[in-house]
């Protein structure tokens, strides 16, 4: 079974917020699963979506898109029947906010995104409800259907050493590789000068000025542009300090300046549900002179010569001098947050990074180079040493267990949802309109 199928309830909300500001065709219901109907506007719209993304089929697209539809209602009406599955009110303005967030970020303001789809963002975030709560729906039963499913190191081996030549993966040319980073020294005046800006601010806006308008005007983090708002989020995912401020608002109030590893900040509350918080803020970073900068970099070139004259070892330096909490203590060894091998594709390497590392040798130390932490985005220098290069080549057991072991457990995953979907056709009432009677499904029983 193709794997896009799982993947369906994403693009669903392209179909259910109106994915292009065309008019849809007159409904007519063209399947029923459960007590859930598919639209004959859900396969046109997508079909439009597909082909706009260039997305092509050797079959008949409006018969596939219509078997994605009919799995996802047939995950929906199963996880609507069991109790310990739930979706609330939270989850879904949750995912809504983050899906507004994707919108407002691809087509720059909030004007273009309602241009874009014919309707005020109120209109889009009504329509996005009933998608959004199936897509998490969908996403819970699939997981619950896949949870208990594992491989063991002998089925790996067995089913690695059953693939045809065809089968077996090719792994891209693959780098491990050390760093030190270097955060340039910020002066106290600049300090001082952006948590006075951000107390202004605040007074302006505690006597009338709107915290949104605000935003926009000097925020300088990537929520700027939708008025500082963030969406809702758990202490694990807010920087310590912002967390703590966020969580202890109450009503509309301001909090005092916060400092965190992005910045200062001003933290307004939203909302609050459960666990987590909504907040909107102004970001303000201080500016880093051209002198700081000269002094980071000649303090990291210098500390790269004495690890070249083997004076110091670089995993040593790093422990000592490194402002990378995450690789320090590792002796430099940068971790791929994909995998958390400390293997990485060079599509996986930081930007900066990876016109550089591709040119060095074994064990070669570079130059310092300026580049942006992309866990505070805050400027820095570093130097790398690249470790080791794998080459590109076939899989193999001894080199890439862990790509095969996560391949096969794929594999085993995507048999346990077909069996679950075969077996589901022949308990749930599924009805198809005739003009689909002749569509080629990857599923027998579709049609009864």
């Amino acid at each position: 079974m193709k794997t896009r199928i799982f993947v369906t309830a994403m693009l669903m909300l392209a179909v259910l917020t109106g994915a292009n500001a065309q008019d849809k065709v007159i409904d007519q219901i063209v399947a029923v699963v459960g007590g859930n109907v598919i639209l004959k506007s859900d396969i046109e719209t997508m079909n439009i979506n597909q082909q706009a993304q260039g997305i092509t089929s050797e079959g008949d697209m409006k018969c596939e898109l219509l078997e994605d539809f009919l799995i996802n209602k047939l995950l929906v009406a199963e996880a609507e029947l069991d109790t310990l599955i739930t979706v609330t009110p939270s989850q879904v303005n949750q995912q809504m906010d983050a899906q507004l967030q994707m919108y407002m970020q691809h087509f720059g303001t909030e004007s273009a995104v309602e241009t874009y789809f014919g309707k005020s963002i109120a209109s889009i975030k009504a329509d996005m409800q009933e998608a959004i709560r199936e897509q998490l729906l969908s996403q819970q039963m699939r997981s619950k259907i896949v949870e208990n499913v594992t491989v063991t190191p002998s089925e790996v081996r067995y089913n690695y050493r059953n693939l045809s030549k065809e089968e077996i993966p090719t792994i891209p040319t693959q780098y491990e590789y050390a760093q030190i980073t270097v955060q340039p020294k910020i002066e106290l005046e600049e300090e001082n000068r952006v948590k006075a800006k951000l107390r202004e601010i605040k007074k302006r806006i505690e006597n009338g000025s709107s915290f949104a308008a605000m935003a926009v005007i000097y925020s300088e983090g990537p929520s700027a542009k939708d008025g500082g708002v963030i969406g809702y989020s758990g202490r694990a995912q807010l920087d310590p300090a912002y967390a703590t401020a966020a969580f202890n608002l109450k009503d509309d109030k301001v909090s005092n300046v916060v400092k965190s590893a992005f910045g200062y900040h001003i933290i307004q509350l939203v909302d609050k549900q459960g666990g987590k918080v909504n907040t909107r803020h102004i970001l303000m970073k201080p500016k880093i002179s051209v002198d700081a900068k000269e002094e980071a970099y000649e303090r990291l070139d210098s500390l790269a010569n004495l690890i070249r004259k083997d004076e110091i070892a670089f995993d040593q330096a790093a422990q000592m001098f490194s402002y990378d909490k995450n690789t320090r203590n590792n002796g430099g060894i940068a971790i791929n947050p994909n995998t958390m091998s400390s293997k990485f594709s060079i599509e996986e390497v930081d930007p900066d990074a990876s016109k550089i590392i591709t040119k060095m040798n074994i064990n070669e130390i570079s130059e310092p180079f300026e580049t942006i932490d992309t866990k505070n985005q805050q400027q820095v220098y570093k130097i790398i040493k690249l470790l080791r290069k794998i080459d590109s080549h076939k899989a193999n057991l001894q080199d890439d267990y862990q790509t095969l072991a996560e391949m096969y457990l794929a594999k085993k995953k995507e048999q346990v949802l077909e069996e679950w979907i075969a077996e589901r056709q022949s308990q749930t009432y599924i009805r198809i309109d005739r003009t689909y009677a002749n569509c080629n499904f990857n599923f027998d029983n579709w049609i009864k």
